[in-house]
């Protein structure tokens, strides 16, 4: 079983984030974590988690480091009984508020894992997407994580924006190599309804050869493709939960979370949330649903998709893809080489 924590406190409002976040809530972030406490408890009862049981955590957002580490004490307080030994803890973190302090208090909390929003090295680019940190900050910010003693370090950048070029990008990568990480994330420009750019379309442009460029450059460095967006010589342990569709606690304002084929929704209004943290709205899975659900996961990652949950249409269509040389399968499991396709190859089979 895995957690997902939500954050939804922001420095600034980037330009394409759908995610539910705000700048101007700050008062009410001590209300919000004790919230959060409350609906954990109610959580470990309704998943009857066990001890020793939950094998990831993940606090996304939002920004995390906008909220101190004290504030989330009594959250790993609660949980500790419940963690496997070795357990990866992950937390995002934006540059600008990831000082020194904030990385050395949640290292000694346990969080083990750290993800920095940077999304790119490039001063102008940065502007653009709005992102409240300098190049510099994102570099700072990597070395000072290295530094308080964590191994397993990741950052995010974004590609398929107007004005990316092949120069501007490799700069973005031989910036990121240069830092101690272990693990990178690249995600394409999405244009998404309800954000800045959503009367900006043209700030989108994805280019197919670019990005088969910048995966093959990203893997030259020795960091292994193992899902449409990420790379690494270490694999997030909290990612392939998801993608082996894995069930999970989502803790939070907008969260999400899944037991068997119950989808659960945290109601996605801060204030709301605060009031009332068990308001959560259910969501009921068909067997259909979910075995869609895990092909599309199984083919955007290193996963597969097992013959078991074919349906004989489904699995000849499959078998013609593997005598084309678009999948191959191995131990009854059909897996993707091409990524970018994962989507096509996806809605060919089912």
């Amino acid at each position: 079983m895995l957690l997902y924590i939500h954050i939804p406190f922001c420095d600034s409002k980037c330009s394409y984030c759908a995610f539910n976040s705000y700048v101007d809530k700050f008062h009410l972030k001590e209300n919000y974590m004790r919230a959060l406490s409350t609906q954990l408890e109610f959580e470990l009862k309704r998943f009857d988690v066990k001890q020793s049981s939950i094998e990831s955590i993940f606090i996304g957002g939002g920004t995390p480091s906008t909220v101190e580490p004290k504030h989330y004490k009594t959250l790993f307080e609660t949980l500790k009984p419940y963690l496997v030994d070795n357990i990866e803890i992950t937390s995002e973190a934006n540059p600008n508020s990831a000082t020194y302090e904030w990385l050395e208090g949640m290292y000694a909390l346990g969080v083990n894992r750290i993800s920095f929003g940077v999304q790119s090295f490039n001063k102008e680019k940065l502007k653009i997407l709005n992102r409240a940190h300098s190049a510099d900050q994102a570099q700072e910010a990597v070395l000072s994580a290295k530094k308080v003693g964590f191994k397993n370090i990741s950052l995010d950048l974004i590609y398929a924006t107007l004005g990316d070029t092949k120069e501007l990008l490799k700069y973005d990568l031989e910036t990121a190599f240069s830092l101690p990480i272990n693990h990178l994330s690249a995600y394409a420009l999405i244009i998404e309804e309800g954000t800045p750019f959503q009367s900006k379309p043209h700030m989108s442009k994805e280019r197919l050869s670019l990005t088969s460029w910048l995966f093959k450059t990203i893997k030259k460095h020795g960091f292994e493709q193992y899902e449409i967006s990420n790379f690494g010589t270490y694999k997030s342990a909290h990612n392939l939960g998801y993608w082996r569709y894995k069930d999970y606690i989502g803790l939070g304002s907008g969260a999400v979370g899944k037991l068997g084929l119950q989808r659960y929704y945290p109601t996605s209004d801060v204030e709301e949330y605060i009031n009332n943290p068990t308001l959560i709205k259910t969501e009921s899975l068909s067997q259909e649903d979910k075995k869609i659900e895990q092909i599309f996961l199984g083919l955007r990652s290193c996963v597969g998709v097992h013959k078991n949950i074919l349906n004989e249409k489904e699995l000849q269509r499959a078998n013609i893809l593997v005598d084309e040389k678009k999948l191959s399968l191995e131990s009854d499991t059909f897996y993707n080489n091409e990524y970018i396709l994962a989507d096509e190859i996806a809605l060919f089979i089912s």
